[in-house]
């Protein structure tokens, strides 16, 4: 049962955009739970260049089965070109919190979300 869900790890470059991308991702049930944990600093190569920037992790709980669909969901409203989407599977956690990520994120595109 553990297998069919996932984590998600990404980026925003602020608050403002971390909680749009967070909402619309709950909201359309693609993530049961997003936290928000601002004060991030990532190092990383852009464009040849090595870049330094205060961001704001963002991390998803869903199912295996949403995954293509938060990624569109993501790649439509993140502002950045190349947005970072991690799955990590979950190999195990509690059954009531796992219960509840399955009830709240649908694994069908709902005509209304």
């Amino acid at each position: 049962m553990d297998s069919d869900f996932l984590v998600i790890l990404m980026t925003a470059p602020g608050l403002e955009s971390a909680r749009q991308i967070a909402r619309a991702l709950v909201e359309k049930r693609l993530a049961a739970c997003v936290n928000l944990l601002p004060g991030v600093t990532s190092i990383y190569r852009w464009e040849g260049q090595v870049q330094e920037d205060a961001e704001v992790l963002l991390i998803c709980k869903t199912r295996r089965a949403r995954l293509a669909a938060l990624q569109e969901e993501v790649k439509a409203i993140h502002p950045y070109q190349v947005p970072e989407i991690l799955a990590l599977p979950v190999a195990a956690g509690s059954e009531a919190y796992l219960n509840w990520v399955g009830e709240s994120v649908q694994t069908s595109n709902p005509a209304q979300s």
